[in-house]
């Protein structure tokens, strides 16, 4: 489920289709602690992926994977990174088609180890992040051309702190992120909200769209609050640089809030366009 958050309403939003070039991000060989991920970044080449529309389905489709060792945050790792104009967020399901060469080798390399990468927004306005989301790889199909099909479920997120190379792909070090607790902050009455913000949106937007006005189901799933905080950004598309925001992020009850402001501006614009709707039929 995707919802289409008009960009007016969102704090950020891409206007035009970004150019990719994780090779332009080159390290500072006298400053190891040097991070380019800076917003002034020159991204000239196009990453060739290709998201798979006709691959359809939701996080409820694969069984989570409960590791052995679940990641702490102080913990440094080395992790191949894919800068892609898109954010990925924990528990979302993301289809790619891999063909070209270097991340070819990257595929090589993950589907003899341990299946996860980085996946990380980048555009060619306000470059590449620091904070992205690691895409375990829970289905493969290699053709004979060598290209993949993968889909890819969202895990933990990770700051980058340190580039370690970037050929023939990039790897950082990345330290992982967790939601501080919050205070005294009603975290079931404000998800709670959000999904019934939610649910008048999808409704209003099916009525626009000439669908019936069904009641949308159970929502939650029986998600707790920052899980359902995640999902609830999964479904803003079209306003990646929002969605980066909510994924930064590193309380609950905020991701929570700044989603539900988005949601109740987009409830306001649906509710005037029904209204025109209903006054100028034919408009």
């Amino acid at each position: 489920m995707a919802l289409l958050i008009p960009s007016q309403f969102s704090s950020s939003s891409l206007t035009h289709q970004p150019s990719i070039n994780p090779n332009a991000l080159s390290p500072n060989p006298l400053n190891p602690k040097f991070k380019p991920f800076s917003k002034s970044s020159s991204l000239s080449q196009s990453c060739r992926f290709h998201r798979l529309s006709s691959l359809r389905c939701s996080a409820s489709s694969f069984p989570e994977k409960h590791h052995s060792n679940p990641p702490q945050s102080d913990e440094v790792v080395e992790l191949p990174l894919f800068p892609l104009p898109l954010v990925l967020f924990p528990g979302a399901i993301l289809p790619l088609q891999i063909f070209e060469f270097r991340y070819r080798i990257m595929m090589h390399t993950l589907l003899h180890t341990d299946l996860r990468f980085g996946v990380i927004y980048s555009d060619a306005v306000s470059g590449t992040a620091e904070v992205g989301c690691v895409g375990e790889i829970v289905k493969h199909e290699r053709l004979v051309d060598d290209r993949f099909f993968l889909i890819c479920k969202g895990q933990e997120r990770f700051r980058v702190t340190n580039i370690v190379r970037t050929k023939p792909y990039l790897v950082a070090e990345v330290n992982w992120l967790e939601d501080r607790p919050s205070g005294d902050e009603d975290f079931e009455g404000l998800a709670n909200e959000v999904e019934s913000y939610m649910k008048d949106v999808i409704r209003l937007s099916n009525r626009l769209n000439g669908k019936p006005e069904k009641e949308a189901q159970d929502l939650r799933r029986n998600q707790f609050p920052t899980p359902f905080s995640f999902f609830v950004g999964s479904t803003f598309e079209g306003a990646p640089r929002e969605q980066q925001a909510l994924l930064e992020l590193e309380d609950t009850a905020a991701r929570l809030k700044r989603e539900k402001e988005t949601l109740r501006n987009t409830l306001n614009y649906l509710s005037a366009a029904s209204a025109v709707k209903d006054v100028f039929p034919s408009s």
